[in-house]
């Protein structure tokens, strides 16, 4: 038999090799995408981390630290209001029925009456009350009565202590330091049968003040 002449078959070659440089640059984008994906991980569990309670509580406290500080900045004290009453009228008739009831006359300069009463004779003891506030927003009563006993004073100013006396146009008035009301003071004259107060705490000078004015 003759010869075909063809050469050896390449059935069972080894593949051809890859190239180094493809390799490197997958290698490269695979590397770089896995570090794209843990920066965005890592940037999600950071925006976790700052929704937390404790940040928040931090960030309500800076809110009502900035608010409490416009109110302070911005506050004005408001003027309190005083509500004068007209007393002269019932002045007037509690002397046709007790004519030992007195009053200012005149009223201190700037001091204004804020309220008033009178017991009639049938609601024993007869009692007269005028509340007045000075100029300097302090307070003054005149409360009086047709009892010389303790029990009025008790009724009218609680626990006293001694302090002096006072002498107003000549008459000798006891003063009296109330120990259950706070920086208030009395002045008290007993005589005739009658007891007449005079308490605040616009201090002694003021009240001397006043009780010279008493008619």
């Amino acid at each position: 038999m003759s010869s075909t002449g063809q050469g050896p078959s390449n059935d069972g070659a080894p593949a051809a090799t890859e190239d180094p440089r493809a390799v490197a640059a997958a290698r490269e984008k695979a590397r770089a995408r896995a570090e794209a994906i843990a920066y965005r991980e890592q940037n999600r569990k950071d925006r976790a981390k700052a929704r937390t309670l404790p940040n928040m509580v931090w960030a309500l406290v800076a809110c009502f630290i900035v608010v409490a500080f416009l109110m302070i900045v911005t506050w004005r004290p408001k003027a309190e209001k005083v509500n004068a009453v007209e007393y002269s009228a019932q002045l007037e008739d509690a002397r046709k029925v007790a004519p030992w009831v007195r009053g200012p006359e005149p009223m201190p300069t700037g001091w204004t009456a804020t309220s008033v009463e009178f017991r009639a004779p049938e609601q024993r003891p007869m009692t007269w009350h005028l509340g007045i506030v000075t100029t300097e927003k302090k307070y003054v009563g005149l409360e009086q009565s047709n009892v010389t006993g303790g029990q009025f004073q008790s009724d009218k100013m609680g626990r006293t202590s001694d302090d002096g006396t006072s002498t107003v146009s000549g008459v000798t008035w006891q003063r009296k330091v109330l120990l259950d009301r706070k920086e208030e003071n009395a002045l008290v004259l007993v005589g005739s049968g009658v007891t007449t107060i005079v308490t605040g705490n616009a201090g002694y000078p003021a009240l001397e003040a006043f009780a010279s004015t008493l008619r």
